[in-house]
């Protein structure tokens, strides 16, 4: 560096004070320097210009003398401040070697450099924007630098740089979104401000639309936003509420479908104010772009349904994913089981009126099973935006769908409020899109019979309305009402679903007590699934006793009102007619006798067997006697409610022949207790006419005679004491006057054969109780040996 010619046309005093290590005289030789430049441009000298400005850069900026390269910064700023307006076309040259001091292990040099570029681009101002990336770049670098001073110099070349950037209309936002891109995912603090800062100054000018790119940034910015600081997340949740200010402005231009996953995914942070912001986007995305968004229904399910059963600690996210659920729920519609899955079809992408979503929210929460509600398409087909007439290529991801829900129910860990939304939303789907939900139905079906075991009652209750629709749906009747196509998905290890022939096909042979009666033909018909759903349900009962103990009349009360009784009575009792564990069918009987005569829901069902008027009733009672056989109280008590006084008093002889245990004593005493209720009535008064109800009289004495000295015994005792003219009671079999005898020899059925099948059926009972009796001695044994 001490040779002139070669630094010409610098002159050796200049060159000696340039690389002074006092600023004072590197600032009078940068002033010499401007005054030679200003000279060349006065010239138009431009080579020399060039010359000079390498001469700056190689020797002495990127010199390895640290005094040199000072002086060679502030040369260089002088040199721009000559160019003035003509600066910008030796930029590139200019900025390159500044840049690069940025990296400067000496943060006195850093901060120089930092100085230079200032004076540099305040010069160039908007010529510096081709050139902007590098420069963000090197910024990006010196907002985290530990110096506090080269902090506060870069952080002023920041503000002339964003000055810049706002009063133009050029900025090249097409080459800046790969860059932003890379660093939106620094995890420095201060890098991180410095790029929010950045995206809200882009975002407030009106020529930039950075909502066209925010796909490309929106997961780094939620990255951001779980930040330790509070005035990074601060400044974070403000760009991005300014972003979902513009989407809600101008909803046709934003990209909805590229920033779905992105959602979905940040929906499932553990970080509260993330999870928060991003349920609000969704709910946003969803109401805004309407079935743009039914492709990710899967996703979106499985990070909303969780949100669902939040406590009071995280009730805003709680209320917003509630909202996003039934705002997605009413995207899908009846149309959707037309489509063939195979084709994309095009719906309308509408949003959604708040009026159609409180009619969603409605219709999932109180919506009966017969009293259903169809989407309001009034109300979705209102153009609200410019892009709702736009036809949008949709298809519902109805196997994902189901999936989600299928494991969310297998989830014991998750909430109850979440396991009610799961089968809300299958019930939605069997409503809307029958068709195809039933090519999901034996999947579906173990678990949703292992979720009547659930400990919440409202969810039981979702379960079984569930559960009545599948089985009353004409979508799941088959052509021979035996389930599914064999093509149909099963899943491994689900239980065997086996129909056996309904009481109402059976031959006269097979069932002589109907004499040919047909089932009744005023039930509504039940689909295949629907003696699938009795036949599990017992299983169910008959290997979960404790269920049936607590829920049992509970499951089988409320099936009453969501289906037809009528038909559940019939198929239970023609399905324990088959019933191999005796012991379970006569606690199974037990159970629907009580249900029968106690419950309100079966008011209608026993007023149809009270009299046996129509072929319809005399059909039930035949079905339901041959099973009630499992039990000989309850077979005693149906002879009571369908005024077979007679029969009743006949089984009641037979009772002698019978192993008369506790339990048998114990369900006497309860008939008797039961005869004192509202629902018998009838039975009371008709005590006062002995005369044409002899074997009513006969019966209960029989029941008496049962009993030993207990306060049942009293109680029946001091009922037949009110009875009037007892001496009235004589009278034979074959007495004509008898009402009730005229009026069951009237109705076909063959009371022979039924005492022969009671008979039957006892003998089963008995011998099975033995062999019990034998195990349990054999084991005693065993015990003993």
């Amino acid at each position: 560096m001490n040779a002139e010619r070669d630094l010409a046309p610098l002159a050796p005093g200049v060159v000696r004070a340039l690389t002074d290590k006092l600023y004072e005289k590197r600032k009078v030789a940068a002033l010499e320097r401007e005054k030679l430049v200003r000279e060349f441009v006065a010239q138009n000298n431009t080579s020399q210009i060039k010359h000079v400005i390498q001469i700056l850069s190689q020797e002495f900026a990127l010199s390895q003398h640290p005094h040199s390269r000072k002086g060679g910064l502030i040369g260089l700023a002088a040199c721009s401040i000559a160019l003035g307006k003509d600066s910008g076309l030796y930029l590139k040259e200019l900025i390159e070697p500044v840049l690069t001091c940025f990296n400067d292990a000496d943060s006195r040099l850093r901060y120089y450099a930092c100085e230079a570029l200032y004076n540099i681009v305040k010069v160039a101002r908007g010529s510096v924007l081709p050139h902007f990336n590098v420069l963000f770049d090197g910024l990006s670098k010196l907002a985290a630098d530990p110096d506090p001073n080269v902090k506060s110099g870069s952080e002023l070349l920041d503000r002339l740089l964003k000055d810049i950037v706002t009063e133009t209309n050029q900025f090249d936002l097409v080459g800046f979104i790969p860059l932003l891109r890379e660093r939106i995912y620094s995890n420095n603090q201060y890098a991180r401000q410095f790029i929010i800062s950045w995206i809200l100054v882009l975002e407030s000018v009106p020529d930039i639309n950075l909502l066209d790119y925010l796909p490309e940034i929106l997961d780094g910015l939620f990255q951001i936003l779980g930040d330790n600081s509070k005035e990074i997340r601060k400044m974070c949740e403000v760009a991005l509420g300014e972003f979902l200010k513009e989407i809600k402005k101008n909803p046709s231009s934003v990209k909805f479908a590229e920033m779905a996953n992105i959602l979905v995914i940040h929906c499932q942070a553990a970080d509260d104010l993330i999870q928060l912001t991003a349920m609000c986007w969704m709910r946003e995305f969803i109401q805004l772009a309407g079935r743009v968004m039914l492709p990710y229904s899967s996703g979106i399910l499985t990070a909303v349904l969780p949100c669902l059963s939040y406590d009071d600690r995280k009730k805003n996210i709680k209320e917003v994913a509630n909202v996003c659920n039934q705002s997605l729920m009413k995207l899908v519609i009846p149309e959707d089981d037309e489509m063939d899955e195979a084709k994309q079809s095009t719906i309308l992408a509408e949003p959604i009126s708040e009026e159609s979503l409180s009619k969603a929210e409605a219709e999932s929460s109180g919506e009966s099973l017969h009293g259903r509600n169809e989407l309001d398409f009034a109300a979705l087909n209102q153009p609200l935006f410019p892009y709702s007439c736009e036809r949008i290529q949709v298809t519902l991801n109805l196997d994902g769908i189901v999936q989600v829900l299928d494991c969310h129910l297998h989830d014991t860990s998750i909430g109850m409020m979440t396991r009610i939304a799961v089968l809300k939303w299958l019930y939605h789907l069997y409503i809307k899109t029958p068709r195809k939900m039933f090519r999901h139905t034996d999947s579906l079906f173990p678990i949703l019979l292992r979720t009547l075991s659930d400990e919440s009652d409202e969810v039981i209750l979702k379960d079984l309305e569930l559960l009545a629709e599948i089985a009353s749906s004409p979508a799941g009747q088959t052509e021979e009402g035996h389930g599914p196509s064999e093509g149909s998905d099963v899943r491994r290890g689900s239980v065997e679903l086996h129909v056996p022939a309904r009481a109402g096909q059976l031959s006269s042979s097979e069932c002589p007590c109907t004499k040919g009666l047909e089932c009744s033909p005023s039930t509504p018909t039940m689909n295949s699934y629907f003696y699938k759903f009795m036949i599990n349900l017992l299983k169910r009962f008959s290997s979960e006793r404790k269920l049936l103990e607590t829920r049992g009349a509970f499951i089988i009360r409320q099936l009453c009102l969501l289906l037809n009784a009528e038909n559940i009575f019939h198929s239970m009792a023609d399905i324990l007619l088959r019933e191999e564990d005796l012991k379970f069918a006569s606690t199974m009987v037990h159970t629907l006798n009580t249900i029968l005569l106690t419950s309100s829901e079966l008011f209608q069902l026993r007023n149809q067997l009270k009299d046996l008027k129509t072929p319809e009733s005399r059909n039930l009672f035949c079905c339901l006697y041959r099973s009630w056989c499992h039990n000989p109280v309850t077979t005693v008590s149906l002879c009571f409610l369908t005024q077979n006084y007679k029969h009743a008093y006949d089984l009641i002889q037979k009772f002698g022949d019978l192993e008369v245990t506790v339990d048998f004593l114990t369900e006497v005493d309860k008939l008797v207790q039961l005869i004192e209720c509202p629902i018998f009535t009838y039975l009371r008064l008709q005590l006062l006419d002995v005369k044409n109800n002899p074997y009513l009289i006969k019966a209960l004495y029989g029941l008496l005679m049962l009993l030993p000295q207990s306060s049942a015994f009293q109680l029946l005792s001091h009922r037949l004491q009110c009875v009037p003219n007892p001496e009235l009671m004589q009278t034979t079999d074959n007495t004509r006057s008898n009402t009730s005898f005229r009026k069951t020899s009237a109705s076909n059925i063959d009371y022979t054969e039924l005492l022969q099948h009671f008979e039957k059926v006892q003998n089963k009972h008995l011998e099975a109780r033995h062999q019990r009796a034998g195990r349990a001695e054999q084991l005693d044994r065993r015990v003993v040996l």
